[in-house]
Order: C-alpha cells, then sequence, then structure tokens
C-alpha cells in the first residue's frame, strides 16, 4: 500500500512539473528527444517500431513519429481497449490518426491485436519517470505493463521523459514492467545494465 500512496504523490508531483512547463520548452524537449532516438543503432536498424502519439504535456512525439515513418520503418501505435490493454495499429503519416478515449491520439488503421507489440524491434513507451534500474512510472493504468510483459528481453524498451523525469529511484510493485533504456532532452539515450 505504501508503494501505491509514494507512486500516487510522485506521479502528482511530476504532472504538476509537466504542467508548468511553456509550450516551447516541451517542443525543445520533443525534438531532442527526437534527434536522440533517430540516432540510436537499434532504432536505424528497426524494421518495426511500436511507439505512441504523445498528448497533453508528455513530451512531444509527432516529430519522431513522422519521421520514423518518412525513414521507412513500421511505426505501430496503440488503440485504448475497453479493458485498458493496447491493441496496435499501423502510423500511415499525421492523417491517419483520430481522436480516441481518454484524448488520445489513435490510429485509424485496422487493428492488428495486442501481440502485435512482440513483434516491434524497438518499443517506446510513455512515462512520468523512470529511475536509473529501469522501473518505468507511468499513469497508473497498467496498459503499458501488459504490453511490455509481451516483448521479448533483447528488444529496447525507451521511456520517454523529461530531464528532471529521469530519477534515482522510484517505487514499484510486482506487476510493474521495467524498460531497458531512457532517453531524456539533455542525456539523450541512457541504457540501463
Amino acid at each position: 500500500m505504501h508503494d501505491i500512496v509514494a507512486k500516487t504523490d510522485i506521479r502528482a508531483g511530476l504532472l504538476e512539473r509537466r504542467a508548468i512547463m511553456t509550450p516551447e520548452e516541451r517542443a525543445a524537449a520533443g525534438r531532442s528527444l527526437r534527434d536522440a532516438l533517430l540516432s540510436a543503432p537499434e532504432v536505424e536498424m528497426a524494421g518495426t517500431i511500436a511507439a505512441y502519439a504523445s498528448i497533453g504535456t508528455e513530451p512531444d512525439t509527432r516529430s519522431l513519429l513522422f519521421a520514423l515513418w518518412k525513414r521507412g520503418a513500421y511505426v505501430l501505435l496503440p488503440r485504448l481497449l475497453p479493458d485498458g490493454d493496447l491493441d496496435w495499429a499501423s502510423y500511415e503519416g499525421p492523417d491517419s490518426l483520430a481522436p480516441g478515449p481518454r484524448g488520445c491520439l489513435e490510429p485509424t488503421e485496422p487493428p492488428r491485436g495486442p501481440g502485435a507489440v512482440a513483434s516491434a524491434d524497438v518499443v517506446l513507451t510513455p512515462a512520468v519517470a523512470v529511475d536509473r534500474a529501469g522501473m518505468r512510472l507511468g499513469r497508473g493504468g497498467g496498459s503499458y505493463d501488459r504490453a511490455l510483459a509481451r516483448v521479448g528481453p533483447a528488444i529496447l524498451t525507451v521511456g520517454l521523459v523529461y530531464d528532471a523525469e529521469l530519477v534515482d529511484e522510484l517505487p514499484s510493485e510486482p506487476h510493474d514492467q521495467r524498460v531497458r533504456a531512457a532517453v531524456t532532452p539533455s542525456e539523450g539515450l541512457v541504457r540501463f545494465g
């Protein structure tokens, strides 16, 4: 119970910090994250990349998605299912997105099923924070914990966060899934042992 309360408090504080960032700060952070990811060897070589369309105060992924798609990568984006799990469908450019549940932008292409994430060579995940052991703090719904549980151990999984959101340690629960790296505007891609 203590970990759940701690996670709630940490999440609230970090989301509050995001809310006071200017649109220019968020855009600059998004460009830095995009550039760091596009130059990562695993991303350069990936045929299929599972990613997400950022919303609200999340680090901006729009230019990253477009760059990956223009590069010729097969980009999968999530579609939120009624049970909170994630289905996946292909991104076919900015016009292939439509509003979905909870303010998310979702691909309009046919769904490929929750297991489609397992075919990705790289998985990019939203995160409110990531610690230096790879523990990821999300929004609390568990959708990405379920998706990450389907991804093989050799696949690069990356949490996208602002600089202050890469922290030394986060509380965790048994169902929490780790990521193998984080990317921040200042540090770029940070891999975890």
